[in-house]
């Protein structure tokens, strides 16, 4: 009676050992449900709680971004942005704070769109803008909306059909059909 050699317990075992690791594969079958396929194709890469910080031509960070997903597609050149948090430094380094349900940057990253419950910031002037969707032009600094925008700045609030800001000139302008709540100032009770 002929016994196995050392040889054939070596393959057996290899394939054991291969059947094994074919059960404990650790590739996640969720990942191809995370890409979009959309008019902009497959992208090419896609980055998970991602911070992005973007430089100016004289390398000084110019704009923050704070994502839980970050996806890139090569076809249009645009990155989306999933519940972006942003901070747009202007000229005098002042963060200017921005939000909303969905972001996009543009082709080589401007313009900056924001939809879905948008906010811009300015915490150094005590006023934040609420809109529906705010559009941003890093090149000159313009932020702006053609959506309905409410303008806060307590106890103050203007509405208004348009508003547009010049971040590093420290300007804000809201415009058509705009109306507002400006509670009088209190008057200081005289001396009795």
């Amino acid at each position: 009676m002929l016994r196995p050699g050392f040889r054939f317990w070596l393959v057996l075992l290899l394939l054991a050992l291969g059947a094994g690791l074919a059960l404990l594969d650790p590739h996640d079958a969720s990942v191809p449900n995370l890409i979009p396929k959309d008019q902009a194709g497959e992208p090419d890469y896609y980055l998970k709680n991602a911070r992005l910080t973007r430089f100016d031509a004289d390398g000084q960070p110019h704009q923050r971004v704070d994502t839980p997903r970050l996806v890139h597609t090569p076809l249009d050149d645009v990155t989306r942005l999933e519940t972006p948090d942003i901070a747009l430094i202007d000229d005098s380094g002042r963060n200017w704070l921005a939000s909303a349900e969905q972001g996009v940057l543009g082709p080589d990253g401007n313009p900056l769109t924001l939809t879905g419950n948008a906010h811009l910031e300015a915490p150094a002037e005590r006023w934040r803008l609420d809109t529906e969707t705010l559009h941003y032009d890093n090149t000159d600094g313009h932020a702006w909306s053609e959506t309905r925008a409410v303008l806060r700045q307590p106890p103050q609030e203007m509405v208004g059909d348009r508003f547009d800001a010049w971040i590093h000139d420290n300007r804000a302008r809201l415009t058509d059909n705009v109306t507002g709540y400006h509670p009088p100032k209190p008057q200081e009770e005289s001396a009795q």
